[in-house]
C-alpha cells in the first residue's frame, strides 16, 4: 500500500485503475488508496496488458560498467512519481569496489522525497535487485540517507520536463 509501504492483498475482483507502469511494477488506484503491484503479479489485473514490461525491467547487457549501474538505477521509480530515482535526484553516491577478478561490490547512498515515506525500503530493494542483476556484480547494497535533505531543486532537467516543472 502506498505510501505506508505495508504489504496487503487486494481482494480478487477489486476495481482498480492503472496509474503508472514503470520500472517493472504497476501502481494502481483502488477505492481505498494506491497500491504498488510487482510486475510478476500484474497479470492479475483484469484487462491490463503490460507494455514492454520485460524491456523496462531488464538489466543492461554486456560487461560490467559504472554506466550500466546508472542505467539500472534509471529503471527504478517511486510508485507515485513517473520519474526515475536518478532524475529525481535521489541517488547521492555510487561506490564500486572491484576485486580485480571481474567481481564488483556496489554501494549506493540514496534518499527519499520525504522522511516518512513507507515505500523507502521497497524502492531501495528495487534498486538493489536491479543492480545486483548486472553482470559482474557480486554484491549490491543500498543505504537510505537523509543528509542532505532532498528538495525539488535536485530534480534533473529531464525530470523537471517530465513533471511539467519547466
Amino acid at each position: 500500500m502506498i505510501p505506508a509501504g505495508t504489504t496487503v492483498d487486494l481482494p480478487a475482483g477489486s476495481e482498480v485503475t492503472v496509474v503508472q507502469a514503470l520500472g517493472g511494477s504497476v501502481t494502481v488506484r483502488a477505492a481505498d488508496g494506491l497500491y504498488r503491484i510487482a510486475g510478476s503479479d500484474a497479470g492479475a489485473i483484469e484487462g491490463y496488458i503490460p507494455v514492454a514490461a520485460a524491456a523496462t525491467a531488464a538489466a543492461p547487457a554486456g560487461e560490467f560498467s559504472e554506466a550500466n549501474v546508472w542505467e539500472a538505477l534509471r529503471a527504478v521509480f517511486d510508485p507515485e512519481i513517473p520519474v526515475n530515482i536518478v532524475d529525481l535526484g535521489l541517488v547521492y553516491d555510487l561506490a564500486i569496489e572491484s576485486d580485480g577478478a571481474g567481481r564488483n561490490a556496489v554501494e549506493i547512498k540514496m534518499t527519499l522525497t520525504a522522511p516518512g515515506c513507507g515505500m523507502g525500503p521497497v524502492i531501495a530493494e528495487d534498486a538493489r535487485q536491479k543492480v545486483a542483476a548486472l553482470p559482474g556484480v557480486a554484491a549490491a547494497k543500498v543505504h537510505i540517507v537523509w543528509d542532505p535533505i532532498w528538495t525539488p531543486h535536485m530534480i534533473s532537467e529531464a525530470g523537471r520536463r517530465k513533471l511539467g516543472l519547466e
